[in-house]
């Protein structure tokens, strides 16, 4: 029976050459990516900035609606096509600024990729899943220990993805390139009896699938994590799931998988994830997960 520890844990991303966190506060953040410098919004920094002044390439301006929206305003040249950064040796990608807000990837999820390499230690042979693959950053780390079925709804994501895998030069990797509904191509694994080692999964607040498929967090979620219970067994390695944006608690990611996860061994825990200033202690969080593991 998997174990639920109450306390959260907190996963901290410190930053690295190709990504630091400079500066927050007043609803802003204030963000290094390689050479270029960007101000975003963040409604968790209430506290005040400690720089006087934070001198960017641009900020995005958000929309002045609920459902978001904005633009991005350049003070200095950027690439618009984008440019080259990496993660360590694992992983290379293009950051660009995208009208979404965010540039390409979450540098927030560094400690998760380093964390599913740990579950993972000494397999080259596993199968894992990247639900809601984005970019494929996280996919490229998943690619060290063997196959990796990646899906999202996103044709272009795929595509960036696949260009991104290609420049860090893992074009030849068993990858999976799927564009699909994440919770469909769930539910056709589980009638296939497939079976992974681990599973990552971030799903959106809302969403649409490739035939129009829409997808509500709070109604979709609980479904979907019991499929990919289905696809996991007693030696599989892990789950882990990111929630952001919305008005919930870890603890109730972490009520599901104990429910969804009872029959099977390990422990599941749950927290936030949050990165650290340059220069500073101060920590800002971007998100909640829970996560299952089973060390075997």
């Amino acid at each position: 029976m998997a174990e639920l520890v109450r306390n959260p844990v907190l996963m901290v991303g410190e930053g690295w050459d190709a990504y630091r966190l400079l500066d927050s506060g007043h609803g802003r953040k204030f963000e290094e990516y390689g050479p270029y410098r960007f101000i975003r919004p963040e409604p968790q920094a209430m506290w005040t900035p400690r720089l006087a002044d934070w001198d960017a390439h641009g900020e995005f301006v958000p929309g002045s609606d609920e459902d978001g929206g904005g633009r991005w305003q350049f003070s200095k040249q950027v690439p618009r096509d984008g440019w080259e950064l990496g993660w360590g040796e694992e992983a290379r990608f293009t950051a660009q600024c995208t009208p979404f807000r965010h540039l390409g990837f979450f540098p927030d999820m560094a400690p998760v990729w380093s964390w599913m390499g740990e579950q993972l230690a000494g397999l080259d042979t596993a199968e894992t899943m990247n639900l809601f693959g984005y970019t494929g950053v996280g996919t490229q780390a998943l690619s060290r220990f063997g196959r990796v079925t990646h899906v999202d709804a996103s044709k272009k994501s795929v595509a960036q993805a696949r260009e991104n895998a290609a420049l860090a030069g893992l074009a030849d990797r068993p990858i999976r390139w799927l564009v699909d509904d994440a919770v469909k191509f769930t539910a056709r694994e589980v009638r296939r009896e497939r079976r992974y080692d681990g599973i990552i999964l971030d799903p959106p607040k809302f969403g649409r699938g490739p035939d129009g498929e829409v997808w509500r967090l709070e109604e979709g979620l609980s479904g979907l994590i019991g499929d990919c219970r289905k696809l996991l067994g007693a030696n599989s390695r892990f789950l882990f799931l990111t929630v952001y944006a919305v008005r919930m608690s870890s603890l109730a990611l972490a009520g599901l998988l104990e429910e969804v996860f009872e029959a099977l061994p390990g422990t599941i825990e749950h927290g936030d994830l949050a990165v650290q200033e340059d220069g500073s202690g101060r920590l800002l969080p971007t998100a909640i997960f829970a996560r299952w593991s089973n060390p075997g």
